[in-house]
């Protein structure tokens, strides 16, 4: 999948510095492939894997694009340079901590055409709704329903799918629902009230 990947998402990427986005004990290892921990027990997705789902999503300049699970911010600013500054990226976080670093690190690169809103993901983000695209960066027991109510027609979803065994899945909406399974991958749970519940 990797060697097929779109130049423009290669090139987004490239012009986000991603070690703005990692804790700074692990900036020299920034740009290795592979998940790093952000804190709050919560990581960064590899390269290919914010690639891929880039990807997948096929993201276009003027879209308007949901995010669930911020993190740290990163994710959010490559889909922000692939919409351009006449698209705009929602972005929603349910750790406080998370979700102000995030403004924090998105602000010192300068990304104009993002917002972060603390909140539960699982449920998406009515007031904006409805979105060209959704991407979610944490694994659903299954696909929230408000998710798929929040895309536009022909809109695009994609979604962990699964607790110990997990599945990406594509949601486009057209005459109804189309899922399609797309590979096997391990995120973070979602929390939520369309999500995981969280353990005391």
């Amino acid at each position: 999948m990797e060697g097929r990947i779109d130049p423009r998402v290669i090139q987004a990427m490239s012009r986000v510095p991603r070690e703005c986005f990692v804790p700074e004990e692990l900036r020299a290892v920034a740009y290795e492939d592979r998940p790093l921990p952000i804190g709050c027990g919560q990581t960064i997705s590899a390269p290919h894997m914010v690639a891929i789902m880039c990807e997948i999503l096929d993201l276009r300049e003027g879209m308007t694009v949901l995010e669930v699970g911020t993190g740290q911010g990163y994710h959010a600013a490559v889909m922000a340079e692939l919409v351009g500054p006449s698209g705009h990226v929602y972005t929603i976080e349910r750790i406080p901590e998370l979700a102000e670093q995030a403004r924090k690190n998105l602000q010192k690169v300068g990304a104009a055409n993002i917002t972060v809103v603390l909140g539960d993901g699982s449920r998406g983000l009515a007031e904006h709704a409805p979105y060209d695209r959704i991407s979610v960066a944490a694994s659903a027991p299954e696909i929230p329903p408000p998710l798929k109510e929040q895309l536009k027609p022909g809109g695009k979803l994609v979604i962990p799918v699964g607790s110990a065994l997990q599945e990406l899945m594509l949601v486009v909406r057209v005459n109804g629902y189309h899922e399609e399974r797309r590979m096997g991958v391990i995120f973070v749970p979602l929390l939520g009230e369309h999500g995981f519940k969280a353990r005391d």
